[in-house]
């Protein structure tokens, strides 16, 4: 089944979001309490609903205790950030990611149980979305705003194939310069080293070759 999002507040950050999630096709639920923010961005998502994060009876309604993945996004307004994530985590939503206004935020966060705290400085909504729909990336590292570090879970696309055999950097311009397999790790694998089913590959190079290597080479 297709995992469902919710993202609960639509400004800037939050309304990126929805948009990049929009892009890739995946069923959104979007919250806000300001009525013109709902309508601004319905024509992105599944369902746009204005309402009180904090009010447990009228999420139930919605169908929030449904969704996988819930994103907090309330601008500056910390207090409502925390109540509707900490009402979140109640309901059982197995992830509830938060954007943080600055590091006192983030530390009440955390010790609500937040799964991640999003610093918007360092955390792209873009990167974000990709990371949350793709099956096959588990962890990014930002280098810079143009290059990253990844974690790539290996497909039986390229079981028992050596990375000379795959030309990896030929062909989509990036380095698998480690492979994580069970507790081992494989720093700087030679061109013979042979990839297996599940190995953890750490690739590193320009988003965009990233991101064409994730949906067509792995």
């Amino acid at each position: 089944m297709k995992k469902q999002y919710a993202v609960f507040g639509l400004g800037r950050f939050g309304g990126s979001l929805v948009k990049e999630f929009h892009e890739l096709g995946a069923e959104v639920l979007a919250i806000d309490i300001d009525q013109e923010k709902v309508n601004q961005y319905s024509q992105f998502v599944t369902f746009a609903v204005q309402i009180n994060g904090i009010d447990e009876e009228a999420l139930k309604q919605v169908g929030v205790r449904n969704i996988d993945h819930a994103f907090v996004s309330f601008g500056e307004n910390i207090e409502s950030s925390i109540l509707t994530s900490l009402v979140l985590k109640e309901m059982g939503i197995s992830q509830v990611w938060a954007k943080a206004h600055n590091d006192y935020h983030a530390r009440v966060l955390e010790k609500i149980g937040v799964d991640r705290v999003i610093h918007p400085e360092r955390d792209m909504a873009k990167r974000i979305a990709n990371h949350i729909v793709s099956d096959k990336i588990i962890d990014y590292i930002e280098l810079s705003e143009d290059y990253s570090m990844v974690e790539i879970i290996a497909s039986k696309k390229v079981h028992n194939k050596s990375l000379i055999e795959l030309d990896i950097r030929a062909k989509y311009g990036c380095n698998i310069v480690g492979i994580q397999r069970g507790k081992e790790i494989i720093v700087s694998p030679s061109a013979e080293e042979v990839i297996l089913k599940d190995d953890v590959l750490i690739v590193m190079g320009h988003n965009k070759d990233i991101n064409r290597f994730e949906k067509e080479g792995v």
